[in-house]
């Protein structure tokens, strides 16, 4: 179990780090930041104690939130993809999922990209409403969501793709 927390660990420091000191500086058009540390959540073992998950999904987003200031918004986020993943999972990947041998890299591209775009955009959804708050607002949260969602997703799957290469 030892190794297993290390490279997690090492995993959750490399997320924040990426998104609080290089994606947080990225203005594509202006104002649109890639949120790639949820790709952390992404790639969590399916077999960890659930609340365990729930709680380190949490504390990424809090962390992310105190570096960012955006006043609990990530951690709320986090939470709600890290509770909805397993029915997701289920969604995507099928019996691949019943049997715990679900391996994102090694996944079909369509599941993986159906996995991929349900969550971020479900987490970037809930991210939005909560820092803009205003149920008036909803066609900026619902473009904020889409053009937010779009960039995550492109910089999430080449990830994928150029360190499954390497692998192979």
């Amino acid at each position: 179990m030892g190794p297993v927390i290390f490279w997690n660990s090492i995993r959750f420091v490399l997320a924040v780090l990426a998104q609080v000191l290089i994606c947080n500086h990225i203005d594509f058009l202006g104002y649109i930041n890639p949120l790639v540390y949820i790709y952390f959540i992404f790639l969590f073992p399916l077999n960890a104690n659930r609340s365990t998950f729930l709680i380190i999904a949490f504390l990424l987003g809090l962390t992310v939130d105190m570096f960012s200031d955006t006043g609990g918004a990530h951690a709320f986020a986090c939470t709600v993809i890290a509770y909805i993943r397993p029915f997701v999972l289920r969604f995507a990947f099928g019996v691949s999922y019943e049997h715990q041998s679900v391996k994102l890299e090694n996944t079909a591209t369509g599941q993986r990209l159906v996995y991929i775009i349900i969550l971020t955009v479900i987490h970037h959804f809930f991210f939005f409403l909560l820092e803009i708050f205003n149920i008036s607002s909803i066609l900026i949260i619902l473009r904020n969501t889409a053009f937010f969602s779009i960039f995550t997703i492109l910089i999430i799957a080449l990830s994928i793709t150029l360190f499954s290469r390497k692998n192979s």
